[in-house]
């Protein structure tokens, strides 16, 4: 039976591969929903090739140009977050692949857990923003959450089938661009240095979430969330061939692995297909290219954001939301050439400091503490 998915940011990384993986499997899938947020080119090119049912830009700026581009085909045109959030829960939808970015995609996540849709999660922020509200209404809802990030899938995948309680994760991470840089060298990198990552090709955001490994800090807290798993069970480790992408061990000492190529095509695929898999088009591993596998510790000192946000964990409350909120605003000033690497962190700090948590946030309190913690974040630069 053919499944009927909405693709939430459907001009990323995640999202073009999705859609690669549709075409591909025309019996199994049907595009029926694409989103973006500022690519009203590539969603117009991607909605007349694909012809889903609607298509959402969260721009408001641009539905003119999208629905104009559209007018003579049947396609729905929406357009501002709002329409995003009602779109979640359409029930022509059996499931919804969230891809968009950040924060952006916390409230349509939270509107297709209450719809009951089985959830692809490619967006990270939503389970680091309010992953206690968010797992507890996808148990109230009966929703399924099925991991997209690599990491995270592959844990996934190492837990389907088994009955054990976990003993302790372990999430591999690459080491980003910098990870044999000399720390006394950050200071000056820019960039440009920060967006060349060594294995995978993303989005600039994650890219420099991957160079400070805030990145792997926050899938610390999503692992943390999504298996049930204290955060003191949960260990980093620096694996530069990105082969292995995670592993579990169990009370009995067995560890199991996930490995395959650095391709996000084998995740998205098995999040759309489980629980079963068919053929992917991505890379085959092959054994004879990798002669070793080593892993390493990583520096916090060097790397302070991935303990910053071991950090929030522990702390609870609104803090994790804090600390995204201040971070999304500090890369993107990074990017925009406002600030240098290093104030990154720093950016982060200063907004938790004048911040408190809330221990037992509500809803309204996330999205209150999330534009507070913005304003904070951009008048500290």
């Amino acid at each position: 039976m053919q499944k009927k998915i909405a693709i939430f940011g459907s001009t990323g990384s995640i999202g073009t591969q999705a859609l690669e993986i549709i075409a591909e499997h025309p019996d199994l899938f049907s595009a029926e929903i694409l989103t973006a947020n500022n690519n009203a080119d590539l969603l117009i090119e991607q909605a007349l090739r694909v012809q889903p049912d609607a298509v959402v830009i969260a721009n408001d700026s641009l539905y003119l140009k999208v629905r104009n581009a559209l007018a003579d085909s049947p396609i729905k045109v929406y357009a501002g977050a709002a329409a995003l959030e009602q779109i979640a829960a359409s029930e022509n939808i059996d499931i919804v692949l969230m891809a968009l970015v950040g924060y952006s995609g916390l409230l349509p996540t939270i509107q297709a857990v209450r719809a009951g849709k089985t959830i692809a999660l490619a967006n990270k922020e939503a389970l680091v923003v309010a992953g206690s509200l968010v797992m507890a209404l996808a148990a109230e809802h009966k929703t399924p959450i099925i991991p997209v990030d690599s990491e995270h899938s592959a844990i996934f995948q190492c837990l389907t089938g088994e009955y054990a309680a976990i003993d302790k994760i372990y999430l591999t991470a690459s080491g980003g661009p910098f990870f044999n840089l000399p720390v006394e060298q950050l200071a000056n990198v820019t960039c440009a240095d920060a967006l060349q990552h060594p294995r995978w090709n993303m989005g600039a955001k994650i890219t420099i979430d991957s160079a400070t490994m805030m990145n792997k800090g926050f899938e610390v807290i999503e692992a943390h969330w999504l298996f049930a798993v204290p955060e003191r069970n949960i260990e980093v480790l620096i694996h530069p061939q990105s082969v292995v992408h995670s592993m579990v061990q169990f009370a009995d000492g067995a560890v199991k692995a996930q490995l395959g190529e650095p391709s996000m095509k084998i995740p998205v695929q098995y999040a759309l297909t489980f629980p079963h898999r068919t053929v992917c088009n991505s890379p085959k591993i092959d054994f004879m290219n990798y002669k070793s596998l080593t892993f390493m510790q990583p520096n916090t000192k060097k790397f302070p954001c991935l303990e910053l946000a071991r950090y929030t964990l522990r702390a609870g409350g609104t803090t994790a939301c804090i600390m995204n909120a201040a971070n999304e605003i500090a890369v993107q000033a990074f990017l925009d050439g406002k600030i240098k690497y290093l104030d990154i962190y720093l950016t982060i700090c200063k907004t938790m400091d004048k911040i408190a948590s809330i221990s037992t946030p509500t809803l309204d309190d996330y999205i209150e503490t999330d534009a507070a913690a913005r304003s904070v974040a951009a008048l500290s630069f």
